[in-house]
């Protein structure tokens, strides 16, 4: 049996660029990024990424930043959704330090994975609480951009 995927929408976000970081501990070095906003837009939603939000990250001995991403999104009909995701992303050291620095960087050129969900009280929007969602992503200076699929 294969997978399908359908495309739920692409979300970009405006990240802090002043991070809280805790530092290193046993798992690694703890990061904490602030989501200040962002847009989202898809086949069958639309709309913004409420401020508020955070991004608690990890960097790990082995070189990869593992995601642990909460926020609120707003749609444009004003239902709200509640998102969260985990996720990886590395790459071979050079190329890591080019984003580290802001510039930027090809996706094709590092593995930047999430496995987004979705929890909504609006009944126009109920089917996000019932599926399965991976996602491609990307880093520029402002923040990241997701690529959003829904598994059928």
């Amino acid at each position: 049996m294969s997978l399908k995927s359908e495309l739920l929408f692409t979300i970009t976000l405006q990240v802090d660029p002043k991070l809280q970081v805790v530092g290193p501990s046993s798992w690694g070095n703890r990061r904490i990024a602030q989501v200040t906003g962002g847009t989202f837009e898809g086949p069958r939603l639309r709309g913004r990424a409420l401020p508020g939000g955070g991004d608690w990250l990890i960097d790990r001995p082995d070189g990869v930043t593992q995601l642990d991403v909460r926020m609120t999104l707003e749609t444009d009909d004003g239902a709200l959704i509640y998102m969260t995701y985990r996720g990886l992303r590395h790459g071979p050291a050079a190329v890591m330090a080019r984003m580290a620095k802001g510039e930027a960087v090809d996706p094709s050129e590092y593995y930047f994975r999430t496995v987004p969900s979705f929890e909504t009280a609006a009944e126009k929007y109920s089917w996000l609480n019932k599926a399965v969602f991976v996602s491609t992503g990307s880093r520029v200076a402002a923040g990241p951009i997701y690529t959003v699929y829904e598994i059928l």
